[in-house]
Order: structure tokens, then sequence, then C-alpha cells
């Protein structure tokens, strides 16, 4: 090639440069003079930066891979995309809905905004692990009145608000994510088995009713007095059974309030050590639960709450402090080595069965209250994947 071609090849790879520069700073130029953002453009500009996106509401996002379109489980998020029905999540925006627009926009709360174009203001940034919008400042419906805009931020505890808990973990997968979560979550004060019984009845409380708490397995409310070892009272389950790595009840994995839950009694011995598992025969006092002579399987509201209390402890205790490596494994006849079934299982109940207010808020009480370190597959449940495949 003569000098002179040279030049003219090196001139046209800079103009090229320079015109996409150009097509960045107009799409900014654009959000911040009023016009917004499409969706592709508010995908393809995850730089921080403040902007107004315009998108149809096409469903709910619970994980990196998944939009929920009905059933949504909260109001803390939802999914826009420029065209209303998409269902590819590589096309969509995840937004954060903040504690001020919740009432108004959250899906669980108004379903019928399935299908209606929005325009959203916010930060340009990754929410659940994928293109979003968050700290949002204003929604409103295209078409209708001002909308209004505050400078509140999201309420702790709500999915995606938690970057700064999880900033040493934030763009890892695999080992490396497991590596830097379990040095994140091994941050925690420690309870005694005795002083566990009130992290519970805090941790486990009804909602509608603050005298009592909600068995994780049956779904019961109970008071908050009857716990105890007799036939009608509940006890501590240990979601991961204390015999599967033989850790008891000494402080460390057997008083960990993230899978210690409220349970009947009657309940809680016909689960005993078994892993989990489909299929089986009903259980008595326990509606939509099932077990044979191995295995135990939660009702379905609860199976993604028990999936992430046993990812959390594998995370949590990697054999490094005097404790067992727990590990999840496809085996449902561990008897009382450090492992727990089916990951297979778990996995797709992590998947199926999103975290809800309930679960976030027990999270959010643990850490505040109790022992200030979080469950990170509840704050980010596409870790789960990550981690496991």
């Amino acid at each position: 090639m003569t000098p002179r071609r040279k030049r003219l090849a090196l001139l046209s790879a800079v103009l090229t440069v320079l015109a996409s520069v150009f097509v960045v700073l107009q799409a900014g130029a654009s959000s911040a003079a009023g016009t917004p953002l499409t969706v592709a453009q508010a995908i393809a500009g995850q730089n921080g930066s403040t902007a107004t996106v315009r998108g149809y509401v096409v469903g709910q996002p619970t994980a990196t891979t998944t939009v929920v379109t009905s059933n949504f489980p909260n109001d803390y998020a939802l999914a826009l995309a420029d065209a209303p029905g998409q269902t590819a999540t590589g096309q969509v925006l995840y937004v954060q809905i903040t504690s001020t627009f919740r009432s108004a926009y959250g899906l669980q709360s108004n379903p019928d905004l399935v299908g209606k174009e929005l325009d959203v203001t916010g930060a340009l940034g990754a929410y659940f692990s994928h293109p979003g919008l968050k700290s949002t400042t204003a929604f409103t419906i295209t078409g209708s009145s001002t909308p209004t805009t505050t400078t509140t931020t999201s309420a702790p505890g709500d999915p995606g608000d938690t970057d700064a808990y999880y900033a040493a973990a934030l763009g890892k997968t695999g080992p490396e994510l497991k590596a830097a979560l379990h040095t994140i979550i091994s941050q925690m004060t420690k309870l005694s088995y005795d002083q566990d019984w009130d992290g519970i009845k805090a941790t486990d409380e009804d909602p509608n009713n603050p005298n009592n708490v909600i068995e994780i397995y049956s779904g019961r409310s109970v008071p908050k007095s009857t716990n105890g070892g007799d036939p009608d009272d509940w006890n501590r389950e240990h979601v991961w059974a204390k015999s599967h790595g033989d850790f008891g009840t000494a402080t460390g994995p057997g008083t960990d309030l993230h899978h210690l839950r409220a349970e009947d009694v009657t309940v809680n011995s016909t689960r005993s050590n078994k892993d989990f598992d489909n299929g089986g025969s009903p259980v008595d006092q326990c509606s939509g639960c099932l077990t044979d002579s191995d295995s135990f399987q939660p009702r379905d509201a609860v199976k993604g709450d028990v999936a992430r209390m046993i990812l959390y402890m594998a995370v949590r205790y990697e054999g490094d402090d005097g404790f067992p490596d727990l590990e999840p494994n496809e085996s449902t006849s561990n008897n009382t080595n450090p492992n727990i079934g089916k990951l297979s299982v778990l996995l797709a109940w992590n998947d199926q069965d999103p975290p809800d207010a309930t679960e976030m808020h027990r999270n959010e009480v643990i850490y505040t209250q109790f022992q200030h370190n979080r469950n990170p597959f509840i704050d980010h449940p596409e870790w789960a994947r990550a981690i496991y495949g």
C-alpha cells in the first residue's frame, strides 16, 4: 500500500470512530434536551448517566434472563421494550421502581400497565446484572400529565440497590463470584442457638399479626409463644439439615438465621434430615408438601426460598473457619456428608419461585438487626446459575 493510501485508510478509520462518538453524544444530548431515548439506545448506553427512556411495559424482571408477564411477585421492577409484547430479554430494559412510585407503577398493584408506553427517568446502569435503569426519579404514561419527580432513592433490601455491599463481586461469575461472595457474607455477627429463638420470632413474623410467626413448610400462622418441643409447638428447622456435615447447634452454621426457620414440630420431624427433590406422598399438616424415603418437597410458594437458603449455606461455609465445606450435589443419600441434593432441582426451584416481598424483608431484618450479612441469592437470584450453571 502506498503512503497516500495508508493516510487515506487511517483518515477513514478516524472518521468512522468520530461518527460513532457523534451518535452516542447525539443520543445523550437528545435525552438531556427532552427527547427520550429508545430502549435500544438505553441498552447500548449503560454509562451511569441520567436519562429518560421511552418504552412499552412488557413484564417484570425476576432474574438476568427471566421476565414474567403475569402473576407479578411484587412492585419493585418492570421491563421496557421498544415494541409491546417483546419477549427476548436481550431487547428489554430492566427498570427499578423506587419506593415513591411503587403504588402507581408496580405491576403487582397495577398489572394493567402491561402494554402501556411509559417515559421513565433514572440512571443507566445494570440491574439484576442486565442492562437497566436504576434510582428512578420520574414515571409517566406517554401523553399523560407532567411526571412527578423526586430525589429519594429506593428502600434498602430491594433487589439491585445493594451494589455497595456486593462491590467486590459485581462483574464476576463462576468460582470467582463464589469466592468473592464468600468473603463478603463471612463478615457477620454470630448468634447462639438460644438467641435464634428471638431471631426467628422477628424474621418469620406474620406481617398480618405481629404476635405470630409463619411456618416455612406448612405456611400456617401460629403464636410466637408456642415455640418448644411438643407436637403442637413450632421449633427451629435447619433447612440445611445439621446432620449433613454434623455441625450440630454450635455457633456457626448450626445457628445461622439465614437457614433457620419456624416450623411445626411434627412436620419438622417428617422432613427430618432428608434431601430436597420432587415427588412423594402428601405430608400431614403441610398442604402442598410431599415426601418419600429419601427426599422432601416443600409447597410451591417457598421452593425458591429453600433453594436460596441452601445455596447461601454452600457459599458461606467453605471449610475455612473450622466447619465443614458445605456443597449441594445430585444425591438424595448424603447422610452425614456435608452435602445436600438435588442441586438441579434446587436451581429449578430458584427459577420457578423468585424472591417475593416477604423473603426480601426477612433478608433485610437479618442484615440490619441480627447477623449483619445478606443472602446474595435473594438480592441476585441470577447468581445461582452464574455459579452453579
